[in-house]
This record gives structure tokens, sequence and C-alpha cells, in this order.
């Protein structure tokens, strides 16, 4: 967040998927940078623990359309950085909703990864789209990431200012269970298998 995608302190960062494992994550990684972040949920629950998580506003997208409610909160002016899951069917509106030299961050697609965008907001705003996943990253690439992540994010799990939160755990056996769970977006942070006691 701080050295990739510049987020630093009074930014607006935009966290799709807000109540989700990586979301949470990102949320209270975001405010320990001193940004501004903005939560998009689908459910008052959702919303209220992301709240309880740093977030400083939560929208449920089921209720109210979230690029208004951005523009309300940010009193028109956008959001400087979006992490986004989801994927095509939010392009347009992240887009819209990014201020000038703006960065687009795309972590997953989990509605979808194809879709046709208007270009112009990228060129008028000088804005940002990128990616990130591990797959295709080196050897040395992971090690450097793992270093990385033991040096600035266990030592802020271990004190306690950055929470992960575990909402089911099942045994290995139980797999198919735990992805039903999953693909039902009932759940608040993440879903652990446990391979052995």
């Amino acid at each position: 967040l701080r050295r990739t995608y510049r987020v630093k302190r009074g930014d607006w960062v935009l966290v799709h998927a807000a109540a989700g494992g990586v979301g949470l994550l990102l949320t209270q990684w975001a405010r320990a940078l001193g940004a501004r972040v903005i939560g998009v949920v689908g459910s008052a629950e959702k919303a209220q623990f992301c709240r309880e998580f740093g977030a400083d506003h939560a929208i449920d997208y089921k209720q109210d359309d979230f690029v208004q409610k951005v523009k309300e909160i940010t009193a028109g002016e956008g959001v400087d950085v979006v992490l986004d899951m989801v994927g095509a069917p939010y392009l347009q509106q992240n887009l819209g909703l990014l201020r000038r030299d703006g960065r687009l961050v795309l972590i997953a697609f989990l509605e979808g990864a194809k879709g046709e965008f208007d270009l112009m907001p990228v060129m008028l705003k000088r804005l940002t789209v990128t990616g990130s996943t591990m797959r295709p990253r080196t050897l040395a690439e992971k090690a450097a990431i793992r270093d990385a992540l033991l040096k600035n994010i266990w030592p802020e799990i271990a004190a306690g200012r950055l929470r992960p939160h575990i909402h089911a755990t099942f045994p290995l056996a139980q797999a198919g269970e735990a992805h039903r769970l999953m693909e039902s977006s009932r759940h608040i942070g993440k879903i652990v298998l446990e391979v052995k006691k």
C-alpha cells in the first residue's frame, strides 16, 4: 500500500469487499498509514463490522448507490486509491470516483475480469490502473514480499494493531462446506481449513 500504491496520510482509500479477510486487513493497514477509508460491503452487519475494524465510512451497496455515497462523503472530490476485488462491473465507476493522479488497484475479479470501459478518465485525470497477484511472480519476488511482511506486517499483528478475523473453522474433510460458505458471501473475514490438530 505504501510503496507500490503510494497510500499516504490524508488520502481517501475506497476498499471494495471490505468485509472479507483481505478487505479487513487492507482497511486496517490503510488506516495505520493515516488514510481515510471507505468500505463497500453487502449488508448492514458487514458495514458495522468494517467500522469496528477502522473504516471511517462503510457503504452497503445493496441499500445505497456506492458511487453517490462516496461523492457525498468526499464532498464530490472522489478518492485517491481504489482497492477493487469485484472486477469488470465496477471498472467505470471506480475510474469515475478517482481524483486526479488516482490509482485503481485490481486485486481480484469476484464478478468477472472482462468488460468495456471509457479510457478518457484515465487520460484526463492521469490515472494509474494496476493489478497485483502472487502466482506469476518469481521466487525472488515472493521471497522479497515475504521478508517485507515479516518486517512490516507481522509486528503490527503481534502488537494487536492489525487484527485478522476468523469467521469459521472447518476440518479439511469439510472443505466443500467451507467453499459453500465462501461462495455465499455470508461470512466476514477469513474461513480457515484445519489440516490437523
